[in-house]
């Protein structure tokens, strides 16, 4: 049994899914990681992870227009606004969506669905530097 931590950057550039599927599998196979488990968590209260279609682009574009409606970006909505009309609908977002994701590893191969992918969701509008801890438990 091992354990294994590694600290995925992220500098985003505003509202956006960044695909990170292909980053993480890099680490899994750089380490020769057989069978466990996976966990995944966003370092921030304005920024979410999620697991998502890959094969349509459409899909993220329909997804952040649905939060922006379920969640305006209208100041006076909100008592907490200090950093801009785009600061408490984030935290709303990233409340409704995940901060940590749990994944299975078998036999060397990341377990997700054929048009999965893991993406950061920045709910955002200026650029961050995001970070994404991966810690690893298995063989």
């Amino acid at each position: 049994m091992i354990q294994k931590f590694f600290n995925l950057i992220i500098n985003t550039s505003g509202q956006r899914l960044y695909e990170i599927t292909d980053k993480t599998i890099e680490w899994i196979e750089k380490n020769n990681f057989t069978d466990g488990m996976l966990n995944m968590s966003i370092q921030h209260t304005s920024a979410s992870l999620i697991v998502q279609e890959n094969a349509d682009p459409d899909v993220q574009k329909d997804l952040i227009n649905y939060f922006d409606r379920l969640v305006p970006m209208n100041e006076k909505l909100y008592i907490h606004s200090s950093e801009g009309k785009d600061d408490m609908p984030a935290h709303i977002k990233s409340a409704l969506t995940n901060n940590q994701i749990s994944l299975s590893i078998k036999d060397s191969k990341l377990i997700l669905g054929t048009w999965q992918g893991i993406y950061l969701f920045e709910h955002r509008l200026d650029d961050h530097k995001r970070t994404i801890v991966h810690h690893y438990i298995g063989n």
